[in-house]
């Protein structure tokens, strides 16, 4: 219901800005490089007499006495096919063109004609193709069929967020609103698809929506308290130009909901799973039991889950972690600034809705498994005790009711 009142009918149209990934680009290839001296294609051949200790000053010093390199390149795609035009590459500069090298191309239609097309990035399609097969190819050797329909899952949950969750933000509905149905969506799909209908996958997705409603009134509270904006970045910035309606503190907390959901997912079913194994295990095991077995074992999940959310949040910020340090900058103003205090309401609400989800699909486990035990027609079930003096058919009866529930004596 939620996707059909919201259903955005695609993103709305813009004017090119012309900045950042807001730019009409082509693919074009490095057809012929040919080095040469810096000095013969920059505006002054004259050494720079600046600080050479300095960025800046090196860049200068580099690119006066250096190797640069005069780059053409073709353009493949596109109203402009076949047309060529040329690119100085500095030494200094981290992408370095080669010939025969796939590229992409920016193009500026109001930029004089020798300045429209200029190279952007590299054109990455082939190895990330490859590398999503071998990604799909492992999934299913290992996964079979569970692994097909993860991928099958994955494929639609990349469809919900790129035709739903993106355009109705953009459209100008509450964030918050937005990621909460279009979690439940992906989470409904993904569970029911991979884990089947039944009781088991029912619990995880309920233990999974208690944890994102957790995770939203506290990422809701949090970044209220904090004051975080939400624009951090060039990219935020942007955004908040384009559309100035989108709430970029609510698009904040949709960000936090929507990460937290794959790692929840995997909590929950693993706890629910555990409980359910437990039971099967030893089904004379209480709903007290099942809970304080299944909690055991979710302490050591939380130990290792909480552990690598918290790294994957710090490898993601490993360059802005590297800029505080060589600024010598102490951790409470590295905590203090708002790109970083971004990341660590991320984590730590992450981290909560976590936690919470180990006790509370526990107990949900707990319940709805041992509920089954007093089921109509089931006598209740008790582990059969074999003493010295017991007859061997009283022993018998024992496991078969332990077995079948009935106390049914089998035939012989």
């Amino acid at each position: 219901m939620g996707l059909v009142v919201l259903w955005p009918g695609g993103a709305p149209a813009h004017e090119r800005t012309g900045v950042g990934f807001d730019r009409q680009t082509q693919q074009a290839t490095v057809t012929k490089v040919v080095s040469l001296s810096c000095a013969s294609v920059n505006a002054s051949g004259d050494t720079p007499t600046g600080d050479t200790s300095t960025a800046e000053g090196s860049s200068a010093q580099q690119q006066a006495a250096g190797t640069c390199k005069r780059a053409t390149i073709r353009v493949d795609t596109g109203d402009d096919k076949g047309r060529t035009f040329t690119e100085i590459v500095q030494p200094d500069q981290s992408r370095q063109l080669e010939q025969g090298e796939k590229v992409v191309v920016a193009y500026e239609p109001s930029a004089p004609k020798d300045l429209q097309y200029s190279v952007t990035d590299v054109n990455r399609r082939i190895p990330m193709a490859v590398l999503a097969i071998i990604f799909a190819v492992a999934v299913v050797v290992v996964g079979r069929l569970r692994g097909v329909m993860a991928l099958v899952a994955l494929a639609i949950s990349f469809m919900v967020l790129n035709f739903f969750v993106l355009p109705a933000i953009l459209q100008g509905s509450n964030p918050l609103i937005v990621a909460v149905v279009g979690s439940s969506a992906i989470m409904l799909i993904a569970l029911y698809l991979c884990h089947g209908l039944s009781a088991r996958t029912s619990v995880a997705v309920l233990g999974t929506l208690i944890s994102l409603l957790l995770i939203g009134i506290l990422g809701s509270l949090f970044i209220d308290w904090a004051a975080l904006t939400g624009n951090t970045d060039d990219n935020t910035g942007l955004i908040h130009g384009l559309y100035p309606s989108i709430d970029m503190s609510g698009l904040l907390l949709a960000g936090i909901i929507i990460g937290s959901l794959g790692v929840l997912d995997d909590v929950t079913v693993t706890q629910t799973s555990a409980v359910w194994e437990l039971h099967e295990a030893n089904p004379a095991m209480g709903w007290r039991g099942l809970y304080r077995a299944g909690i055991r074992i979710g302490r050591d999940h939380i130990a290792s889950v909480v552990n690598t959310l918290v790294l994957a949040y710090a490898g993601a910020a490993l360059p802005l972690l590297l800029l505080f340090s060589i600024a010598q900058s102490s951790v409470g103003s590295v905590a203090n600034s708002e790109l970083v205090a971004e990341e660590i309401v991320r984590t730590l609400v992450g981290s909560i809705g976590l936690v919470a989800s180990v006790p509370v699909t526990t107990a949900l486990a707990a319940l709805v498994v041992s509920a089954d035990r007093a089921g109509p027609g089931k006598a209740p079930v008790t582990a059969p005790e074999a003493t010295p003096a017991a007859p061997a058919g009283a022993v018998a009866a024992g496991s078969a009711q332990t077995r079948g529930g009935r106390g049914r004596r089998r035939k012989r």
